[in-house]
């Protein structure tokens, strides 16, 4: 699903697959984890989430945010125009989200108040990885989070399983797996914040495989 291609049913597909994987296997629930801590009633923010996909991720931060009655705006990038008309025609009922196409190594706007970008970072290279990372440093003025598969035998074994039984459409067999193979390991994971300048950062591994690295830069202002 990395290379460009119009909207299919196969993609569509895919990409639904990918929503269930993260609502049942940790992304939502590592990505609401730091929305407690960040998100608090009657706040407003802006926030951009880099390599959106199908937008569920945004659409979980605008679900969250009417629950407490706080108030964001959310762009949500990505540079794959058949990815970003699908995720648009999933968010009507989403007037907070704007998304765009864009190249996130090089997507600017003003400064956000949050920056996410959740399972993406295993499809650059270590260079781009380190460049995406201080990029998402560059745009945020309070709080990072970036969020992928931790490398091991959990996440090949978990994911081999599920794409066996479960989610069994080739694209998403492919992907998944490809995903699992290329995920940073935690100490990698690690690194590339180093190299990418992060000080004070906090990294932690999350269930199903998951790691996260975190700035919260409004606690040392």
């Amino acid at each position: 699903m990395d290379r460009p291609q119009p909207v299919t049913p196969e993609l569509t597909s895919d990409l639904r697959n990918l929503r269930e994987l993260n609502r049942y296997f940790g992304s939502y629930r590592l990505v609401e984890y730091f929305l407690r801590r960040w998100l608090t009633p009657g706040s407003r923010l802006r926030i951009a989430d880099l390599a959106t996909g199908s937008g569920d991720i945004p659409r979980l931060i605008v679900d969250c945010a009417r629950r407490i009655n706080a108030a964001v705006t959310i762009d949500a990038v990505d540079q794959q125009p058949s990815t970003v008309e699908i995720a648009r025609s999933l968010s009507s009922d989403y007037p907070e989200i704007e998304f765009i196409q864009d190249n996130v190594l090089t997507f600017a706007r003003e400064p956000y108040d949050i920056v996410l970008c959740s399972l993406a970072l295993h499809h650059f290279s270590e260079v781009n990885a380190v460049a995406l990372l201080r990029h998402c440093r560059e745009l945020s003025k309070k709080y990072v989070l970036v969020a992928d598969l931790r490398r091991g035998w959990l996440a090949t074994a978990g994911v081999y399983l599920l794409t066996t039984i479960l989610f069994r459409q080739e694209m998403t067999q492919v992907d998944a797996r490809l995903s699992a193979e290329r995920a940073f390991s935690f100490e990698e994971f690690r690194s590339l914040a180093d190299q990418a300048g992060w000080k004070d950062f906090g990294h932690a591994k999350f269930a199903f495989a998951r790691q996260a690295l975190w700035l919260e830069l409004v606690l040392r202002l």
